[in-house]
């Protein structure tokens, strides 16, 4: 068994920046096989992804609207995630879920995930 613990959400103007943490706890964590990622959900939407990253090999993937804005990293000796967002929108206002899979094929797909935080809140103000 996994689990996540999701940190570092809050109010942020339209420009700011927030980074987002997330502690994994468990023995059952790989860090060979597992992915770990980013989703977010605003009211009334369904849960979207935001962005991914391999743990073993570090390689990353996000969606195209955070791009060039928000960065995700990996510490291997803490075993926790981080999302980096920076220049945030009105648009990015959401909670923001942290998951983990092993050997997810396509790290977009939410039912690649076995393991959720409860979410950590975002809200950007104009």
């Amino acid at each position: 068994q996994l689990r996540l613990v999701e940190s570092g959400g809050g109010l942020v103007q339209v420009g700011g920046s927030l980074k987002l943490n997330c502690e994994v706890f468990g023995r059952t964590f790989n860090r060979y096989r597992n992915t770990v990622a980013w989703f977010r959900q605003a009211p009334g939407k369904e849960r979207v992804f935001v962005a991914s990253i391999r743990w073993e090999s570090g390689t990353t993937a996000y969606e195209d609207s955070v791009k060039g804005r928000f960065t995700i990293s990996r510490d291997n000796a803490k075993l926790t995630l981080e999302l980096q967002m920076n220049s945030l929108k009105p648009e990015d206002t959401a909670t923001y879920f942290c998951a983990t899979g092993r050997d997810v094929v396509s790290t977009p797909v939410s039912s690649e995930y076995d393991y959720w935080g409860q979410g950590t809140q975002v809200t950007v103000s104009s």
